[in-house]
């Protein structure tokens, strides 16, 4: 089965920010998704740098992306350039957040 990016993202929508209550999809955290075969590198950010659960929002992301069917091998990288901001949340999912 060939992995596609739209795979990817449904499975990280499974994955939340504990403090918004969101999946990393909506709040636009995940920055960029490669695929090579049946390896899947993300790149994503968080809300905030000094997020106390990174390494488990890290870990469950990794997890749901090993999760899709043709996935062997996931490696997801945490960035901050850019910072993450609400500007990158879908403008009706900001509206209903009062943002």
């Amino acid at each position: 089965m060939v992995v596609t990016e739209k795979d990817v993202k449904k499975a990280l929508r499974g994955v939340k920010d504990p403090e918004l209550n969101l999946d990393l999809v909506v709040l636009g955290l995940v920055y960029d998704v490669e695929i090579e075969g049946s390896r899947v590198d993300v790149t994503m950010s968080l809300t905030s740098p000094m997020c106390p659960v990174a390494g488990q929002i890290v870990e469950d992301a990794t997890n749901a992306v090993l999760s899709v069917e043709g996935v062997e091998e996931a490696d997801v990288q945490l960035t901050f350039d850019p910072p993450w901001t609400p500007e990158r949340i879908s403008p009706l999912i900001r509206a209903s957040l009062g943002l």
